[in-house]
């Protein structure tokens, strides 16, 4: 902290009351008043530089924090942004995978739907040839079909 070298400077009324001396103690009054005049200008502008100091320490002070804070906030975000990327490439290759899995069963229930249709269609194929095959021996013994299925006679 700044210390003040200056001492304030009071003006005494002059003590003789002889007219002579009055001129005389006059213009030393004149010229003691002027002093302390320039005493306290010097003063006041000594306070204003010191004012202007502080203030601009201050304004530094706090612009240095406040990029310190700005900082922190751009390492925060991009940390957080890199993180939101990690999972967002995470999450599409697990959609990737669950994707790919539904396709697989997919195919599968398509295999299978295949697979049934086959059985149906060789059972079919076969009571239509077992049916031909009763209808030709019905046909060589000459007998009747003992249930006749959607007739009614």
């Amino acid at each position: 902290m700044a210390t003040n070298n200056f001492k304030a400077v009071t003006t005494l009324p002059p003590q003789n009351t002889n007219p002579s001396s009055m001129k005389s103690s006059k213009g030393s009054v004149e010229r003691d008043t002027a002093l302390a005049q320039l005493n306290n200008n010097k003063k006041s502008a000594f306070v204003k530089a010191w004012e202007e100091s502080e203030k601009s320490k201050v304004d530094n002070k706090a612009q240095k924090k406040l990029s310190k804070v700005a900082a922190w906030e751009n390492k925060q975000k991009a940390h957080l942004d890199a993180k939101l990327k990690k999972l967002e490439v995470r999450l599409e290759q697990k959609k990737a995978e669950y994707a790919e899995k539904m396709k697989n069963k997919e195919a599968l229930v398509h295999k299978e739907a295949e697979e049934k249709k086959a059985t149906v269609e060789a059972k079919r194929g076969e009571q239509i040839l077992k049916t031909e095959e009763m209808a030709a021996k019905y046909r060589a013994t000459g007998q009747n079909p003992k249930k006749l299925l959607g007739c009614v006679g």
